[in-house]
């Protein structure tokens, strides 16, 4: 009854957020890579962020998305002395990621918060990416996984230095994990491989979930190191629309979802929040609109990590 009663107040009469745009320290001298950051929640977070002045690392694969979220930003942000660059990767395709883990350390000595935003959202059966894994746990787990095993180093680096609990990877999962994911998160074959379940919502459900349990999983690996890591649901938002989605369901959607902006303050507390570098064991999980809640008794007592981990590590051998 508690997970229940939690995950109704993810959704409706959720609590005003903690952490804003009004009340966020300067962010002078702080890094931050935010995935797919040129659009929705991400691009909203940009923007709080940039108007502190932080350097923001926009990582994505279209540059016209990212020069037209950039104009839009500074724009918003005339006084802002913070920076905005681009980091070009497709998380669809492993071989773009360690070079753009390259150029961003090759330019950079820190990095703060890396935010794993971006995300494949309910693509069609048989969508798959460019190394042939199926689109939704290739784009949002495999892909966010290398591409944080590539910025370990400026990670730990960082860590050394940085106050304890500030240096942080976040992962996005979703409320739908808790509905429509395996039992425990992933529904591994009998090679060690996650099913393919057939369809778009469900396969979606699984990958959110694998971002849940390799957040923890990291946290276990890392933790040592002084990096926080940690999962988070952005909340119902009406950016999370398919094009495929039922007029039933975008009808539903307008009604009941929250601007992007919210799920940008679900983000910004899991990066930037106090609370969250003082719990920083590996146990906690963000919920809207900034606070800690659960997702599902399956998915906290979940012991599929290792061999997540494992499988996403022989996907990326030849990327590494």
């Amino acid at each position: 009854m508690a997970y229940t009663w939690d995950l109704f107040r993810q959704c409706f009469f959720v609590p005003k957020p903690t952490l804003t745009e009004t009340n966020l320290p300067d962010q002078t001298g702080r890094i931050a890579i935010v995935t797919g950051g040129y659009s929705g929640a991400g691009k909203e977070l940009c923007g709080i962020l940039y108007k502190h002045n932080a350097t923001i690392y926009i990582a994505g694969r279209s540059t016209a998305k990212y020069d037209e979220a950039v104009a839009s930003i500074k724009k918003a942000c005339p006084r802002s002395k913070g920076r905005l660059e681009f980091l070009k990767l497709d998380l669809s395709d492993l071989t773009t990621i360690k070079p753009a883990a390259e150029a961003f350390m090759k330019q950079e000595q820190q990095l703060h918060v890396l935010t794993n935003n971006a995300g494949a959202i309910q693509a069609p059966v048989g969508s798959h990416t460019d190394q042939g894994i199926e689109l939704h746990m290739g784009t949002n787990v495999v892909g966010h996984f290398l591409l944080t095993r590539h910025l370990e180093p400026v990670l730990r680096r960082t860590a050394q230095k940085a106050p304890s609990g500030s240096v942080r990877v976040t992962w996005a999962s979703s409320i739908i994990a808790s509905m429509k994911a395996p039992e425990g998160g992933i529904d591994f074959d009998a090679d060690g491989n996650p099913k393919v379940l057939g369809d778009p919502v469900s396969d979606y459900a699984q990958s959110k979930a694998a971002n849940y349990v390799l957040a923890r999983e990291f946290s276990k690996r890392l933790h040592a190191d002084g990096i926080v890591s940690v999962p988070f649901n952005p909340g119902q938002l009406a950016t999370q629309l398919s094009p495929d989605d039922s007029w039933t369901l975008k009808l539903a959607t307008r009604i009941f979802a929250y601007e992007a902006v919210y799920g940008a303050y679900v983000e910004l507390f899991a990066g930037w929040a106090d609370e969250v570098g003082e719990a920083g064991n590996g146990e906690q999980f963000v919920v809207p609109w900034g606070r800690f809640g659960v997702l599902s008794e399956s998915l906290k007592n979940s012991k599929k990590g290792g061999d997540l981990w494992a499988w996403c590590e022989k996907q990326c051998q030849s990327h590494k």
